[in-house]
């Protein structure tokens, strides 16, 4: 068809040939930018926050989503669903939306997506700024005039996707509430009433729509217009690094880069946004590319004011490396390019308090701007240029930039002013002075809505940092001017933050605002309170603003933030809003717990909540309202709510609530008198639920029915991996039950059965089970009743078992008979790894049969004896298996009855093995012979790493044994001598020689 091949080459003029776009397509920076999230709607933050503040708070780590490629957006979701009329994609500034519509387009035309698609229309709300009134008709003919039968695209026959691209950039705004309907084509009309009667599906009602905008302007599109709504994600660690090493050439300099950002948290949460990469990678990379020839150390940006003022210098300076680019060209001097930057920060300031990002030759010539000296290289990266068919726009390369400039422009304008800069006709009350005109700016961006004035502030306080003078310094700046505004403004931000603990997001960019004045004190006072856990008593209102601040941006923070015995009513309310952003909270009970747990519950209800891990100790939750807020959590991984006592109810509560939640995967209910009803309604969910990884119900009495109902679970769940059931009085009907569980179940691979008076009967049952089992790593039968019976069954599983590693049967009834049963076992056994046999009524004839057993076992690295009366005896055997083993780490042999005999057979195993890192002999009876004969050991020995040798009855002699042999070439790290009647002067020479001849053995005496 003629007219659809002239619309590919139409498509192709305007929007390149396509060569840029396929390589892009390749790389996997491009693969994350078409695989959109699939989101149920604008979270708060998005509606109401700065895209920075946006990404700084969320830490540029979107919620867990369903994606959906780009070749998919307009297609249904399943064969039962139907294709979405209306998609809105969202991204914050800069993140890649018209460069997906420009993909879009190019795969189209090349055939390669929607091939039922008769044609795609793209526009831009900055084409359609240009009108004031038109019709579907003219809006396609003026742009695509080539079309001539536009019957068909109005009555559906031929399929279209309408492309409007950049909400934001639209001069007027939405209102659907007074929408005058129009179902006319061909009637001209108000363009936003055009917009809206296209979006509401009186015009066009048969095409596929997708719009593209910022989030805090798709806030405009009611939700229930839109019938899917996909977020841009931007750059992960791995796209962040593939960017870079496209940038530069030079592999060495790319690394370095990253270093660099990486070392920046706040830097390197904005490089989720390409373009904030782009400007980082082109100022740090060239600040490091010419320190190479420099004598002077370098000096790298820590702030943003710093990165942009080093941006704009290069810019100014013309100092670029050249790259092919399709912007402004100029040739000018600097004299005149500062002229052109103060008529441009003029721009961009007044645009930016008009809501205005696109400007048109008439704006231009308003300010003052020559449109012929729009051609260098000041322009060039800072300013780009849109030439369509009826007109040219011109817009900052990013948002940030154009806020940069703004800041500069006020900054400059400030110091001469005598009327209110931002009313532009110069009609005020007179304000005269720096400081009057800066507060005034404060003021106006506190009493924002939606942050709209908050880079530009940050941007303002930080040219009043010593390093961003020094860089501009004869540019805008005058040499050390900074000096005298300083420690003016610094006061007026911290009177700023005595708000009576009324925290919000402007307050919190206060504090962003004093970092960049470099003036951090407060927040490095509060950071080390909170790391030292010093924190109680110290939140005045000011330390409270700091902490929300550092809720965003402190590594601590990030690590946890233990708020415990911190909080009182008032600054608990407070800080509600920011915990949002926090990803690990603990919080033990105080006397404010109920508060707490109401706030924790609010927090957990929102979009924008990022918490992952959540600790709720003593705090009583007993009732219904925080496990409900599961249903509509979609950030919180990890919740503790042990000792808490929500029984039954609480258990069937948060049943309904994780039968629907995808994103929890870790649920500690210990000691929670949950009982045999609860436990069948976590039963239930554990049915269908699909993502939970971890449970923990130790100490809430379930009892035989209800771990039968436990095991029936299993059978079905394929996610569970961690299941702790010690403490539940399970006893041989509960364990048979989970046996029968371990023979279909392939997920699980920990159980803990400890302490449920499990006897031969039980582990029997489960014995069968881990004959057919491959899936279980880590079983705990400590503290129960199995006998040599028991013992024995066990010993036959481990014969054929071959996934098992680590097995506790502690505190059980095993005796010589079974202890010997499980030693032959291991004999064949080459998978478990960890064994403990620890008060079992143990004694030589066991210790003989293991230690023939480790002769020919290669797997077993932890063995544990302790407190079995095996004697010299028993030690001896083992001690002559050392001395071929080469796979056991670590031997546990406390209060084994170990006396000299035993001591100076280990001492002799040691000068041969080289396998054993941890040997602990504590309450032993080994003497002064024995520990000069295990001195001697250590001269040899070049593996131990931890001894034990506390409570032994060595004396002050036999503990300068061991210390004199810690020289030379052991490698020891840690030795316990306590209790040995050392006494303190004894203590202290010991410890010092240990210290003299060991610097790097840590000893306890």
């Amino acid at each position: 068809d003629p007219m659809v091949q002239k619309h590919f080459e139409i498509l192709q003029t305007r929007h390149g040939n396509g060569m840029e776009l396929s390589l892009l397509s390749e790389t996997p920076s491009m693969e994350r930018l078409t695989n959109l999230l699939l989101v149920e709607g604008l979270t708060d933050i998005q509606q109401k926050e700065h895209d920075v503040m946006q990404i700084e708070a969320t830490k540029g780590v979107k919620t867990v989503c369903k994606t959906i490629p780009l070749e998919k957006v307009f297609l249904p979701l399943s064969k039962v669903s139907i294709p979405p009329r209306i998609s809105l994609t969202v991204g914050v500034a800069g993140i890649g939306k018209s460069t997906l519509v420009k993909l879009l387009v190019y795969k189209w035309v090349k055939g390669e997506i929607y091939k039922d698609i008769a044609f795609v229309l793209p526009f831009t709300f900055r084409e359609l700024n240009a009108y004031e009134k038109l019709s579907v008709e003219k809006l396609i003919r003026s742009a695509f005039p080539h079309i001539s039968e536009l019957t068909s695209i109005f009555s559906g026959a031929a399929k279209v996707i309408l492309i409007l691209d950049g909400l934001d950039e639209f001069k007027s705004p939405l209102d659907f509430s007074n929408t005058v309907v129009c179902t006319d084509p061909k009637k001209d009309i108000q363009v936003d009433n055009l917009i809206t009667n296209i979006i509401r599906g009186n015009l066009l009602p048969e095409a596929s729509v997708w719009i593209t905008s910022r989030p805090t302007s798709a806030s405009q599109i009611p939700g229930g217009l839109v019938d899917r709504m996909t977020e841009i994600r931007g750059f992960g660690e791995a796209e962040i690094q593939d960017f870079y090493y496209q940038m530069f050439d030079d592999k060495n300099l790319a690394d370095q880069v990253l270093s660099h950002i990486k070392g920046n948290k706040s830097f390197h949460i904005m490089c989720t946004v390409p373009s904030f990469c782009w400007i980082a990678g082109l100022s740090i990379g060239h600040l490091l590319k010419n320190s190479y020839n420099s004598q002077e150390g370098v000096t790298v940006p820590k702030t943003l004011c710093e990165l942009y003022s080093y941006f704009f210098k290069l810019a100014l300076n013309g100092d670029w490396t050249d790259r092919e680019k399709e912007t402004l060209k100029i040739d000018q001097t600097i004299n005149s390019s500062k002229k052109l930057a103060g008529n441009l920060g003029k721009l961009a300031f007044y645009g930016l308090i008009k809501r205005k990002y696109v400007f048109y030759e008439q704006d231009m010539k308003t300010y003052g701007i020559d449109l012929t000296s729009l051609q260098g290289n000041l322009c060039n990266n800072i300013l780009l240029k849109d030439d369509s068919q009826t007109f040219t726009v011109y817009y900052f390369t990013h948002l940030t930039l154009q806020e940069y400039m703004a800041a500069t422009y006020y900054y400059t304008a400030a110091k001469r002013a005598i009327f209110d800069l931002f009313t532009e006709s110069g009609m005020s009350w007179p304000k005269l002075g720096f400081h009057n005109h800066f507060k005034n700016a404060i003021q106006r961006s506190l009493q924002s809505e939606d942050g709209q004035l908050d880079i530009f502030v940050r941007f303002l306080a930080g040219l009043l940092s010593p390093q961003v003078n020094k860089l501009l310094s004869g540019l805008l700046l005058t040499k050390e001017e900074h000096n005298g505004y300083r420690e003016h403004v610094i006061n007026l931000l911290q009177a700023c933050l005595n708000t009576n603990y009324n925290i919000s997001s402007r307050t919190v960019n206060v504090m962003h605002c004093l970092h960049e004045l470099q003036h951090t004190e407060i927040a490095r006072t509060v950071e080390e309170a909170m790391r030292t856990e010093s924190l109680a008593g110290k939140l005045t209102p000011v330390n409270c603003s700091a902490l929300a601040y550092l809720l965003q941006v402190s590594e601590t923070c990030m690590e946890e933030t233990n708020l415990s015995n911190c909080l009182n009513d008032s600054v608990l309310k407070s800080l509600l809003s920011q915990l949002l952003y926090c990803h690990n909270l603990r919080y033990v009970a105080d006397e404010h717990f109920k508060v707490l747990y109401e706030a924790k519950g609010k927090v957990l209800e929102y979009k924008a909540c990022k918490l992952q891990k959540t600790n709720l100790i003593y705090c009583h939750v007993s009732n219904t309202f925080l496990l409900l807020t599961l249903l509509v959590n979609k950030s919180l991984s990890c919740l503790n709510l042990r000792n808490n006592g929500i029984g039954p109810r609480g258990a069937k509560a948060l049943s309904d609530a994780l039968k629907m939640n995808q994103a929890l995967v870790s649920l500690n209910l210990q000691n929670n008198q949950i009982g045999e009803e609860g436990a069948k309604c976590v039963a239930d969910f554990l049915q269908v639920n699909r993502r939970l990884t971890t449970l923990h119900l130790q100490k809430n009495s379930i009892g035989p029915e209800g771990a039968k109902r436990m095991a029936e679970a299993l059978k079905n769940n394929c996610s569970l991996k961690e299941f702790i059931l010690s403490s539940n009085c399970v006893g041989d009907k509960g364990a048979a039950a989970l046996a029968k569980a371990l023979k279909v179940n392939k997920s699980l691979t920990t159980l803990d059965l400890r302490s449920n008076s499990i006897s031969n009967t039980g582990v029997t049952a489960l014995t069968e089970a881990l004959k057919c089992n491959q899936g279980l790593i880590d079983l705990n039968l400590r503290e129960n009743s199995i006998g040599i019976d028991g013992a024995k069954e066990i010993a036959n599983a481990l014969r054929e078992n071959c996934t098992l590693k680590n097995l506790d049967l502690t505190a059980n009834l095993l005796h010589d008979e079974g202890a010997k049963a499980i030693a032959i076992a291991i004999e064949e056994n080459q998978t478990l790894t960890s064994l403990h046999l620890q008060w079992n009524f143990i004694r030589s004839k066991a210790a003989k049969a293991l230690a023939q057993a480790l002769q020919f076992n290669e797997s077993l690295a932890s063995l544990d004896l302790q407190e079995n009366s095996i004697g010299d005896e028993g030690i001896s055997a083992l001690s002559a298996a050392l001395k071929m083993n080469k796979a056991l780490t670590a031997l546990h042999l406390q209060g084994t009855s170990v006396g000299v005999i035993g001591a100076k057979s280990l001492a002799e195993a040691l000068t041969v093995n080289q396998s054993l890192t941890t040997l602990d002999l504590r309450g032993n009876s080994i003497g002064v012979e024995g520990a000069k004969a295990m001195a001697n050991a250590l001269k040899v020995n070049c593996s131990l790493r931890t001894l034990n040798l506390q409570e032994n009855s060595l004396g002050m002699d036999g503990a300068i044994c061991i210390a004199t042999a810690l020289t030379g070439n052991h490698g020891l790290t840690h030795i316990n001598l306590q209790g040995n009647r050392i006494g303190e002067s004894g203590a202290k020479v010991i410890s010092d020689a240990i210290k003299s001849n060991s610097p790097n053995c840590i000893v306890e005496i």
